[in-house]
């Protein structure tokens, strides 16, 4: 299921099975707008994971990251995981605005994974549940 809102936000949810357990991811894209902070709040209190991710072709974009952790400590609760994830590493080396290295230190910091795409998880499976796409329906989520 894919709902974009009229105020810019992605949201997707996918049900998967992971090490025997049904699991269901609902992932909420504000795309980091910062008129999307009081929605988002609202939605760290439940969340079990959260993923931050950042376009290492932009610094301001990686820039904004210690506000979200903020909001995250903040809002989440104190066990919540967290992912730095710099997004468009497969682009242009001379594109890139913000080493690997730096975004590897600000997770470090805080005590937290850091990825870097093209690096991707793929999980292989349909939609289950309410919301399923339509047969031959792709989409960019999780890797279908």
């Amino acid at each position: 299921m894919s709902v974009i809102f009229p105020v810019s936000i992605d949201f997707k949810i996918r049900t998967i099975e992971l090490e025997g357990k049904r699991i269901k991811l609902q992932i909420w894209d504000t795309a980091g707008q910062e008129r999307f902070r009081t929605i988002t709040t609202a939605y760290y209190r439940g969340a079990m994971g959260i993923l931050l991710v950042y376009d290492v072709t932009d610094e301001s974009s990686f820039n904004n990251i210690t506000n979200w952790i903020r909001n995250i400590e903040q809002h989440a609760s104190d066990n919540v995981n967290k992912i730095l994830v710099g997004n468009k590493a497969d682009m242009d080396e001379s594109k890139r605005a913000v080493p690997t290295s730096k975004g590897q230190a600000l997770a470090d910091e805080y005590g937290i994974k850091f990825f870097e795409t093209p690096s991707t998880i793929k999980i292989n499976q349909p939609d289950t549940g309410a919301g399923a796409g339509q047969p031959g329906q792709k989409s960019a989520c999780c890797g279908s």
